[in-house]
């Protein structure tokens, strides 16, 4: 199998270029859409860093110049004409992908896939206001994408069945592994990853064991290669909390986000990326 030959990405932080990068070192000639020449230039950036890396590592056969080439980056959907499949990858807000999602219908050819790398956000709602649903799935990558080697493709009740054949010959395109799930809240990864993740949260809160002891207890007890409290700095704890808030409503209340995710959040201290979460990244010491 192999991927589309052009490829649509729709947002260009760290998920879009990482999906962006998967599909390029492919073989698939990449656009990137972002909001703002200056957004669209910082996707540019880490799309081209992340190749730069993978044929360091000699990863690649083809050189970074040539791979380069098919690269491109865009401030409009208009770019995805071509495209036989667009990857949406804004930020985790229904509103905000749903917007995202029919302008790209409106630009894409009738014969196009059209895909969300949502983590939790129902497929089957967001399909429901496009104009063609049978087209559309979610395409569920994990950060950071160059690394990670599982894609969750998941399907509604108006998902076409040869969408979930077409996304397991692009996953495997790509070099990873696939798992097929149905449309739910959570999915199976974000669900059970999550659910680790908050008890792990409370049981800091309570004092039962530091952020970094935790963390050892899932690694060497049930060999995870990450303890869940990382994991979750790794994702970003915004994305956490926005993910448990919506299980918490759609679920119940054992998905209720802990007062100390709550008040990370609201300090700022989202993580890897701000570089203080549960851990700190000045100094790798532990809360």
């Amino acid at each position: 199998m192999t991927v589309p030959e052009y490829v649509g990405v729709l947002g260009g932080g760290r998920m879009g270029a990482g999906i962006a990068h998967a599909f390029l070192i492919a073989g698939a000639n990449v656009v990137v859409v972002e909001q703002t020449e200056e957004w669209a230039e910082g996707a540019k950036g880490r799309v081209l860093s992340s190749v730069k890396n993978s044929v360091a590592r000699g990863a690649m056969s083809e050189s970074e110049d040539d791979i380069a080439k098919r690269f491109s980056v865009a401030t409009t959907p208009d770019a995805f004409a071509n495209a036989g499949l667009v990857v949406e990858a804004v930020p985790e807000q229904f509103d905000l992908k749903l917007a995202a999602l029919t302008g790209v219908e409106r630009v894409v050819a009738d014969d196009a896939w059209i895909a969300t790398n949502t983590s939790s956000l129902s497929v089957q709602r967001l399909g429901s206001h496009l104009g063609t649903p049978s087209r559309f799935g979610g395409l569920h990558f994990f950060n950071p994408v160059p690394a990670s080697t599982l894609v969750e493709i998941v399907v509604a009740d108006t998902t076409s069945d040869d969408y979930a054949i077409q996304a397991a010959g692009w996953v495997k395109a790509l070099g990873k592994t696939s798992i097929t799930v149905r449309d739910s809240p959570g999915f199976a990864s974000s669900r059970l990853g999550l659910a680790i993740a908050l008890e792990a949260m409370r049981m800091v809160e309570e004092g039962v064991a530091s952020a970094a002891d935790i963390d050892v207890a899932m690694e060497l007890g049930y060999k995870h290669p990450v303890g869940p409290l990382r994991t979750s700095d790794l994702v970003g704890l915004d994305v956490r909390l926005g993910i448990a808030e919506y299980l918490f409503d759609t679920i119940g209340p054992r998905f209720e986000p802990p007062q100390i995710l709550r008040d990370l959040v609201a300090l700022g201290d989202l993580g890897r990326k701000t570089g203080k979460g549960f851990f700190d990244y000045g100094t790798e010491g532990a809360k």
